[in-house]
């Protein structure tokens, strides 16, 4: 009873939080008019702002082609879904307040899908503590919910709401990155193939994360070394004693282990992939066939992010560091910056196969970091995924530097910019200061979770051996 009672007021705890942030966002959308959010290049960059994306809209309305000029370099799916809504007006109403609406909703979604994500992890937490002998480890993570705790972070976080009321795309694309890595980790092929089609088609650096989307089809979600289990049973089944007979029976009916990899489910992921893949190119093809075709598409889209053409600032490096180089060198360095990323794909991959939504979080990290148009957007996202592995993370030291990092750069970064841009008292070494801070600290992020985890694994390595080793005593 008193557990049931517990559960009920986390339950309604949970949905009270919820319930405050999307209120939170409302007021602030009322008042967007005077909080200007969507002009910040913090907030918006020339692939998720909103008014370009009406602009793109206005154009096709006027029969040419939504890439004409500069303006738009989103997808034209996305022009579809949202277009109207930026052209319809309610009285006394701020402008696009539908689409705002629409972000808010995606927000909400992608809270729950993280929240369900978080669960699904947990209870194979506790599995693999309970499989390993390892009680009070899976005693301790029911302590603290990472599901709920990841969704509030993620509606709370400043960067979120700043992303959701400053006219920002970004809700809907993590939306797409969320669900996918959701129907990864429930094994739902379709949903998981979905997510990341759409995912990857709208900012195309999403693509990376079909690796960890393999791992966790294949192997299920994150579990400790799969080494541990196969020690664990070779110590039950080996040392049993050949006439107990009901030892036997348990050794024998303990639940699959998760180092056994599942083609079936990646194949059948790869099938709706390709289906997928097929559906949205058809639709593409369709979309703009009065305007180029297919490749012109993917030159006003894929190649606007790959060959970095709008220089104007961002919380990115690149676009100063494309703005001081000279023009013979500018390929050589596109290779350089694009390749960091495809670099550390594999080894990441084969020191984390083991964890791999641990590893489709730090994928996320390296892209939002190395892309060619970051936003607080892409923070939002991996600082929400962050929270899902609070039991495994405790330990992760410079966290209250980190705390303080973000903090920092978010209030110098719109001073360093108005320095610069409004008072002319400041030049743009000022606001690059920050993205470079800015950077660091995902460095810093990336450096000490992967420490962190791989730690908390070799702690687990020291307690299933001492229990092993008492075991045989």
């Amino acid at each position: 009873m008193e557990a049931k009672e517990q559960s009920k007021k986390k339950e309604s705890w949970y949905w009270n939080w919820l319930l405050g942030s999307v209120a939170l966002r409302l007021i602030l959308i009322y008042f967007s008019t005077n909080l200007n959010l969507a002009s910040r290049p913090e907030i918006s960059t020339p692939l998720t702002s909103l008014r370009r994306l009406a602009e793109g809209y206005w154009l096709r309305q006027s029969s040419m082609s939504p890439y004409a000029g500069s303006m738009y370099h989103g997808s034209p799916l996305l022009l579809s879904l949202l277009g109207p809504l930026t052209a319809k007006r309610i009285e006394g109403q701020p402008d696009h307040i539908l689409c705002s609406l629409v972000f808010v909703i995606a927000d909400v979604a992608s809270a729950m899908f993280i929240r369900a994500t978080g669960r699904n992890l947990q209870i194979a937490y506790s599995q693999s503590s309970k499989f390993l002998d390892l009680v009070k480890l899976s005693e301790k993570s029911d302590i603290l919910p990472s599901g709920d705790i990841a969704a509030l972070v993620y509606l709370w976080n400043p960067f979120t709401i700043f992303a959701c009321v400053g006219l920002s795309t970004s809700p809907v694309e993590n939306l797409a990155i969320i669900l996918s890595l959701y129907g990864a980790c429930r094994r739902i092929a379709p949903l998981a193939a979905f997510g990341w089609v759409v995912a990857t088609h709208l900012s195309l650096y999403p693509v990376i994360l079909i690796i960890p989307m393999i791992l966790l089809l294949g192997y299920g979600p994150d579990t400790p070394p799969r080494k541990l289990f196969l020690q664990r049973k070779y110590f039950e089944v080996g040392e049993t004693p050949s006439n107990d007979r009901c030892q036997q029976e348990e050794a024998v009916d303990q639940p699959e282990l998760p180092y056994v990899f599942s083609w079936r489910s990646v194949i059948h992921f790869l099938f709706w992939t390709s289906l997928w893949l097929v559906y949205v190119l058809v639709l593409c093809g369709v979309s703009v066939k009065h305007y180029g075709g297919l490749w012109e598409l993917f030159k006003r889209t894929y190649g606007f992010m790959l060959t970095v053409q709008d220089l104007s600032p961002n919380m990115g490096v690149l676009w100063y560091f494309f703005a001081e180089v000279f023009d013979f060198f500018r390929n050589f360095f596109l290779i350089v910056f694009h390749g960091n990323i495809l670099f550390m794909i594999l080894p990441l991959a084969i020191r984390l196969k083991h964890r791999p939504f641990f590893l489709a979080f730090v994928y996320i990290v390296i892209s939002s970091m190395l892309k060619s148009y970051p936003s607080v957007g892409d923070s939002a996202l991996y600082l929400g995924l962050l929270g899902l592995f609070v039991n495994e993370l405790a330990d992760m030291k410079f966290s209250f530097f980190l705390f303080c990092g973000y903090i920092g750069v978010s209030l110098l970064s719109p001073v360093m910019h108005n320095l610069w841009i409004w008072r002319g008292t400041g030049n743009a070494n000022f606001y690059f200061a920050t993205a470079m801070a800015y950077a660091c600290l995902q460095i810093i992020l990336v450096v000490e979770s992967v420490s962190a985890m791989l730690n908390h694994d070799r702690k687990l390595r020291k307690l299933s051996a001492t229990k092993v080793l008492d075991g045989k005593t």
